[in-house]
């Protein structure tokens, strides 16, 4: 029987190309598994197998868990205190164990025994591909389409069968049996069934890859896509720098006669591609990003992260893109919002801010219109500037005596105190855990309290849009400060 035994490892191990250890832990799970239908209840069992003789040993255990948790499975845990009755000394988390009678093998039924080794043997033999695959570090596979499976592409490369779903591939495209199709290795899910490489197409770094591949200078350091944004089979842009002065990175990407920015259109079902200069000052790089349209002027809000853009009539449609296309793109290649306005709209924006700053001077300062107007002009945008900026920028003013501006920077700073004052009354009515979560000020509870939003899950139900409506926050940050709302949601099912 143990001789029996080794000669099966030896011969699988052979046959099927893996560490004899495998053969023995599935031979083990087979025999233990064999073993635990000796017993009506849900048995917890252990086999070991002795690598040089082929003798087996079964047991039986108990987990050792803490009194005061209580026995959640009974059939497989031992109490501490009742445990140390029977093992003196033994720990929690440690196990009770009961020697079993040796199983005969030919009781197993050989033919069930072998399929549980089979098994084994392919979950690790296709561990083993795809380990071998990622250790190749491929980013961009190329195969045959094997089979449709509804929707979705099985791509054959190598001893890999990769799934390339619908919602990855280009809209329009139609991939059929038996194609040639090259796509990004968008993630590998080891627990997933079946194909555990996941396939795309329509990924931005799907395009950035294919760059690199057509343009040498990328790989030899002297060019690099910094971003890339893409609507998927339609337009594209990628932003690029050169490290050496001497290289053109525009003309470099697009290659003698276009061959090089062609043959990566051709691998996307001729999707336009833009290629900008990336720029480290983020007006200049979205002035560039928002090309072939040719810009006016551009206010920077850092708070919001985002750009106010003047264009002209005529670039306007430029600008926009078709379906708002292009102002779409060169956002999602910048990261920044950017918002398109007409000179006479950035005109109209800037008299609404003005008369906003005029209307609080004149309530919170006490003060006349033609002071409110004196302060704007002089750059003043917010109580806060007027009462904690340097005494001498103030002194600057001309229309302003040191008597004048004593008394502004007083009426500020008591306005600013009374704000105060009140903000932490209304932050009383909001949860403390609300007040607690990250990135989250006085000024935020307040105007969150103003729209009733006073616990953690009334900002946790909110939408992206409708908090940045409320706070002023840039979708990006609303977004992240729902999540962060929402965490105790997951630990709780955990």
């Amino acid at each position: 029987m143990s001789r029996e035994i080794l000669l099966l490892v030896d011969a699988l191990a052979r046959e099927k190309n893996v560490e004899r250890e495998v053969v023995f832990g599935a031979l083990e799970s087979a025999l233990a598994s064999a073993m635990k239908k000796r017993f009506k209840e849900e048995a917890d069992i252990r086999v070991t197998i002795d690598r040089d003789t082929g003798e087996h040993e079964g047991y039986r255990r108990w987990l050792v868990v803490p009194d005061d948790a209580g026995l959640q499975e009974p059939d497989q845990q031992e109490l501490y205190s009742d445990a140390q009755e029977i093992v003196p000394g033994i720990e929690v988390g440690e196990y009770i164990e009961e020697p079993l009678e040796p199983e005969e093998f030919g009781r197993i039924g050989a033919q069930a025994a072998k399929q549980a080794i089979l098994q084994k043997i392919r979950d690790a033999e296709r561990e083993q591909v795809l380990n071998d695959f990622l250790e190749r570090g491929e980013t961009i596979v190329s195969g045959s389409v094997k089979r449709m499976d509804k929707g979705d592409a099985i791509i054959e490369t190598g001893k890999i069968e990769a799934r390339l779903p619908r919602s990855e591939m280009i809209p329009k495209e139609n991939i059929r049996v038996g194609d040639r199709v090259r796509a990004w290795v968008l993630k590998v899910d080891h627990a997933a069934r079946g194909q555990q490489v996941f396939l795309s197409r329509t990924a931005p770094e799907f395009i950035r890859q294919l760059f690199e591949n057509e343009v040498p200078e990328i790989e030899q350091g002297l060019l690099e896509i910094k971003a890339a944004a893409r609507d998927p089979g339609v337009r594209a842009k990628i932003a690029v720098i050169a490290y050496d002065k001497r290289i053109d990175p525009i003309g470099t990407c697009v290659g003698m006669r276009g061959s090089r920015v062609t043959a990566v259109r051709n691998e996307l079902g001729g999707e336009q591609v833009d290629i900008v200069l990336w720029a480290e000052d983020p007006a200049e790089f979205v002035i560039g990003a928002l090309a072939p349209a040719n810009v006016e002027s551009i206010v920077v809000d850092e708070d919001k992260h985002a750009m106010d853009v003047v264009v002209d009539a005529e670039n306007l449609p430029k600008a926009i893109g078709a379906r708002g296309q292009n102002v779409r793109l060169a956002s999602e290649l910048t990261g920044w919002q950017i918002n398109i306005m007409t000179p006479e709209e950035s005109q109209n924006r800037q008299e609404e801010e003005r008369s906003a700053v005029r209307q609080t001077f004149i309530s919170k300062l006490d003060v006349d219109e033609e002071v409110a107007d004196i302060l704007i002009d002089e750059g003043f945008t917010g109580l806060e500037e007027i009462a904690y900026v340097p005494m001498q920028e103030l002194l600057e003013i001309e229309a302003f005596d040191e008597d004048t501006i004593n008394e502004l920077r007083t009426r500020a700073r008591n306005a600013l105190l009374t704000e105060a004052i009140a903000h932490e009354e209304v932050a009383q009515t909001v949860a403390q855990d609300l007040r607690e979560v990250e990135g989250i000020t006085p000024e935020i509870i307040a105007r969150l309290a103003e729209n009733q939003v006073l616990t953690l899950d009334d900002l946790a139900e909110l939408a992206t849009d409708e908090l940045s409506e409320m706070t002023g926050l840039p979708s990006e940050a609303a977004s992240e400060m729902i999540m962060r709302a929402r965490a105790h949601w997951f630990d709780d099912e955990a």
